[in-house]
């Protein structure tokens, strides 16, 4: 499907990292990319988010290029994005919408369907007026996967319903989880999680440690249900290690609360490995997006490794780096290479002791 990006510069100095990402989020959903426009403000318009003069040259550019549909950079409030359809006589998708709409796109399991449903109910419950009216005979595409298009005909009252049916069946998985957990605590099994921005490189890496078999892809949110795999550690035992969705920056915060059931895992974990992309230019704020998450999910007190990965792109040698107090800091490794593997088994060995006598004492005060 034809799409045309619009990019809008509000002055931020990782304006270019994040209008990168915006381009791979929507060839990730499919879009045939024909343009791109790039508006600059020093603060959003209320009704337009962009000015008028750049509204009337984007409208120029999607008719001569035949974009079928806008993809808008930003997160748009109900009334500017009925405004700009109206402007464009097209649909407008902004970044929440196509974040979950690639979400609907990769979810294979029962709960990431659900959850995925979830989200775009309550993003939808909010834009439920007639501005769709003039878009009625578009069918399917980017922004409509999922619950699609039936569900603008919805009232708010049905929306509701289905939104606390869909709340019940994951709290229904939440127990399940909690229970599987505990079975696992009984038998004093570590449990780790693999965190880190999306794209760099965790299903790899739980690919490396575990040979499984999850899906791994040089693409955004490549995995997004939680896989979980029992590995033997030598000096740690049994080890249960799970690969959870990739984090992104300004990510939807009904997401973070639509996924509460899988970021469980990570909320649940007794040691956390942070795996960073060492090859990225922007890993310094990718690592503050993913913090910042962590902490919104009530996961930042938790022991953390981080994994410097992908260290045959960025140059480095593998090796395992420690703090002033003489702790596991940093481990670098190639996934992809199955390069500094051992020095990371090391290291879940060394932190999963510590993690495990912290947890002692905690339960023995």
């Amino acid at each position: 499907m034809k799409v045309l990006i619009l990019n809008v510069d509000l002055g931020k100095p990782d304006y270019q990292a994040h209008a990168d990402e915006f381009l791979m989020l929507a060839k990730g959903a499919g879009a045939e990319v024909v343009a791109t426009v790039v508006a600059r403000r020093s603060r959003p318009d209320a009704a337009l988010f962009i000015g008028t003069g750049k509204l009337d040259e984007a409208v120029l550019i999607a008719d001569e290029t035949g974009a079928e549909i806008v993809l808008f950079d930003q997160p748009l409030t109900p009334g500017q994005q009925r405004n700009l359809e109206r402007g464009f006589n097209r649909r407008v998708v902004d970044r929440v919408a196509l974040i979950l709409d690639i979400f609907a796109l990769r979810a294979k399991s029962h709960e990431g369907k659900l959850q995925v449903e979830l989200a775009q109910l309550q993003h939808l419950s909010t834009r439920l007026t007639r501005m769709w009216s003039h878009l009625e005979r578009q069918r399917g595409g980017i922004g409509m996967r999922g619950p699609g298009e039936a569900q603008l005909e919805m009232d708010r009252r049905i929306i509701g319903d289905k939104v606390r049916l869909l709340k019940e069946r994951l709290e229904r998985v939440q127990r399940q989880r909690t229970t599987q957990r505990r079975s696992r605590s009984r038998g004093s099994i570590l449990s780790v999680s693999l965190v880190g921005y999306t794209n760099a490189g965790k299903s790899t890496l739980f690919n490396s440690l575990t040979r499984a078999g999850a899906f791994a892809a040089d693409q955004l949110f490549a995995t997004l249900d939680t896989t979980t795999r029992r590995v033997w550690i030598e000096g740690a035992g049994q080890v249960v290690i799970s690969d959870t969705v990739g984090f992104i920056r300004d990510l939807p915060p009904t997401l973070i609360a639509a996924f509460r059931a899988t970021l469980e895992e990570t909320v649940q974990a007794d040691l956390l490995l942070h795996v960073v992309d060492a090859s990225s230019p922007q890993r310094d704020e990718q690592m503050a997006e993913v913090d910042k998450v962590l902490a919104d999910i009530g996961a930042d007190e938790i022991p953390r490794i981080l994994v410097y990965n992908k260290i045959d792109e960025a140059g480095y040698e593998p090796r395992v780096e420690r703090n002033e107090h003489g702790t596991i800091a940093r481990v670098f490794v190639s996934a992809l290479k199955r390069a500094g593997l051992d020095g990371l088994r090391g290291a879940i060995v060394e932190s999963g002791q510590i993690a495990g006598n912290n947890a002692s004492n905690i339960e023995n005060l």
